[in-house]
């Protein structure tokens, strides 16, 4: 069940001192920033699509083992949200079910009559009653329930009891660690979410392109004359410090936490949609670099620049981190 799937700012010297004061800032706000507090789960606002935000939130608490942004990143690692989606094995479905799986534990969850592999009024409640039967078969096994609910996911659960715990296959303890991550993307944060150290690189790499012309699909490589469009940039700078982003903007939403408006650090990617309940619709995206404006690559005409981050498409925020980089799924045109 796995997927193998408007406004410019100064002239630009007195931009360029700006933006190092704001890097140097970064540093110094990590000191102030502690860990967040355990508690419930949420969902970040947006990250998981409208249409599905109730199921994932209902059935994602169905059990200790598993919680809605457990589920959530299963589902977008399994199909990226796509209720039509189909692998090579024939899994089928926004959860990747099998059909001999889907068989044994499909489950008619919204009561109409009919388990459907298609729906996701189906699938979404099957996938979490599948996790807790999973974590059922395995609770008397040591370790952490829900990384040996997604071992048990991945390898079976013999596997598990056979080796008292996550067993010792590479594929195995990469499945869980890549789960585990991108739940946090999933999750809204309960407390300040801590910089990283790559951020200030990555704005490094953003200010020195600053006015170079846009290019729709620009990647900045030299057949293109070092243009970019705004994912292509971002991709580029946090590339220029070790993080491999996707390259379509709404799947770098998912590679780390999201801070709110009022707790972003420059280097943060800033996000833009004309629909603010779901992140596979964001259109735009740009490194913040402090008081409330970003270097991005705006559009057709433009050149790369400083814009405000404060407009009405503003969809929210993601720190990027380099395990919520490398838990992100291969979209096919990246393989």
């Amino acid at each position: 069940m796995r997927k193998g799937w408007l406004v410019a700012a100064g002239a630009s010297g007195a931009a360029l001192s700006f933006v190092g004061l704001l890097v140097v800032g970064t540093y110094m706000a990590a000191a102030d920033i502690a860990g967040g507090a355990a508690g419930a789960v949420g969902l970040a606002k947006g990250a998981v699509p409208a249409s599905y935000q109730g199921l994932v939130q209902k059935w994602g608490n169905l059990c200790p083992a598993i919680n809605p942004a457990l589920l959530a990143a299963q589902l977008y690692q399994e199909s990226g949200w796509n209720p039509k989606a189909q692998s090579p094995a024939q899994a089928q479905g926004i959860a990747q079910f099998i059909p001999g799986t889907w068989a044994a534990h499909g489950l008619d969850g919204d009561n109409d009559g009919d388990r459907d592999v298609w729906d996701p009024a189906d699938a979404i409640p099957s996938a979490a009653s599948y996790d807790c039967k999973l974590a059922k078969y395995v609770e008397d096994a040591p370790g952490d329930p829900t990384e040996n609910m997604l071992a048990a996911y991945n390898a079976g659960a013999y596997a598990v009891i056979k080796y008292g715990g996550v067993p010792p296959y590479r594929e195995t303890q990469n499945y869980v660690k890549i789960i585990t991550t991108l739940a946090e993307s999933f999750a809204a944060p309960v407390g300040r979410v801590r910089p990283t150290e790559q951020a200030a690189g990555a704005i490094h790499y953003a200010q020195e392109k600053l006015g170079t012309p846009y290019l729709w699909g620009g990647n900045g490589t030299p057949d293109q004359g070092g243009r970019f469009d705004c994912s292509g940039l971002t991709k580029a700078a946090y590339e220029s410090v070790g993080i491999e982003l996707p390259r379509v903007a709404n799947d770098q939403y998912n590679a780390g936490p999201h801070p709110k408006r009022e707790e972003l650090l420059p280097g943060d990617l800033v996000f833009f949609s004309d629909d603010l309940t779901d992140s596979r619709a964001i259109r735009h995206v740009g490194i913040y670099v402090g008081g409330g404006y970003m270097i991005n690559a705006p559009y057709t005409g433009a050149v790369i620049r400083f814009d405000k981050i404060d407009t009405p498409d503003y969809f929210g925020a993601t720190r990027v981190t380099e395990d919520g980089a490398k838990a992100l799924p291969v979209a096919e045109s990246e393989a």
